[in-house]
């Protein structure tokens, strides 16, 4: 964003937007698996450990079906993990905790683990919902912790109709839960999607109107390469690394180091009032160059 565009963006919005909308503020992550915070990792560091936000985390499966790429972990962990049986008992545990320690880097408050099974990879996301989680436990968890807490944002993953069944239906419930809430404390539900290409439009989900997103293209985007540091030698993809790292049984995720450059952000049409103005100053600070972690 050219600095002019971005001064003008800061003054239009009331005094403290552009020193910290975020600090007080809160957001809530609801992702189908441990590691899915993959996808707003950077964009969720800059929130809670720069800018003050507070950021829990709920966690919908014990993510027990990812144990085909575990190999290199069976040693770190001195378990077995390439056999499905013993991988299934094993991981939920091992995937609590490395989402623990994931969590501990983000600064992510609390984490609320839901319990449900992980069959494995689908594309049926009726099937997800109506037979593979009780939907309904997720729905009421999710409810009560919004009205609990008061969440100003929601982060999820983006519900294209190409992506893993449960990411949709991650999305799905949390909208749903989101739109029982009263419009004047709705939060604002952001989903994500981390992709160095530009992105495609998005129109919603079909088959699902409160999928639909205020703008097919992203409200905005956060670049983990943006530069800090003495001599500008650090950028937000080293906290990214870090994540990717404390995940050991996932192998095959250990590949995605350094890779997609942006994360980019859809606003949904369900989630309160002023949507744009609210994402407009969350982007604005969020991209403001003073607001960098500058050890200059």
């Amino acid at each position: 964003m050219p600095t002019a565009l971005l001064i003008a963006i800061l003054l239009a919005f009331p005094t403290g937007a552009a020193s910290g909308a975020p600090r007080g503020q809160k957001v809530l992550l609801v992702v189908a698996h441990p590691d899915d915070e993959y996808a707003f990792a950077a964009t969720t560091y800059r929130l809670a450990r720069e800018l003050g936000a507070t950021v829990d985390q709920v966690v919908i499966t014990n993510g027990e079906a990812g144990y085909h790429y575990s190999a290199l972990a069976e040693q770190v962990y001195g378990v077995q993990l390439t056999d499905q049986a013993s991988a299934r008992a094993r991981l939920p545990e091992i995937r609590r905790q490395e989402a623990l320690a994931a969590g501990r880097i983000l600064g992510i408050r609390h984490h609320y683990f839901l319990g449900q099974g992980d069959e494995g990879v689908t594309g049926d996301v009726d099937d997800t919902l109506y037979r593979l989680w009780d939907s309904s436990r997720i729905l009421r968890s999710l409810e009560e912790l919004m009205k609990r807490e008061r969440y100003d944002f929601v982060f999820t993953t983006l519900p294209t109709a190409q992506t893993h069944g449960h990411h949709r239906a991650a999305a799905l419930l949390t909208l749903q839960a989101v739109s029982t809430l009263p419009e004047e404390v709705q939060p604002v539900v952001l989903a994500a999607d981390p992709d160095d290409e530009d992105p495609a439009a998005f129109t919603g989900l079909p088959g699902y109107p409160i999928t639909r997103p205020i703008s097919e293209t992203p409200v905005f985007a956060f670049n983990r390469r943006t530069r800090f540091g003495f001599r500008d030698a650090f950028s937000y993809q080293i906290v990214v690394n870090w994540v990717i790292a404390e995940y050991k049984s996932q192998g095959l995720f250990q590949n995605d180091y350094n890779r997609r450059d942006s994360e980019q952000f859809w606003a949904f049409a369900t989630g309160g009032v002023d949507i744009a103005r609210r994402c407009g100053i969350l982007a604005a600070t969020l991209n403001n160059p003073v607001n960098v972690l500058a050890i200059r």
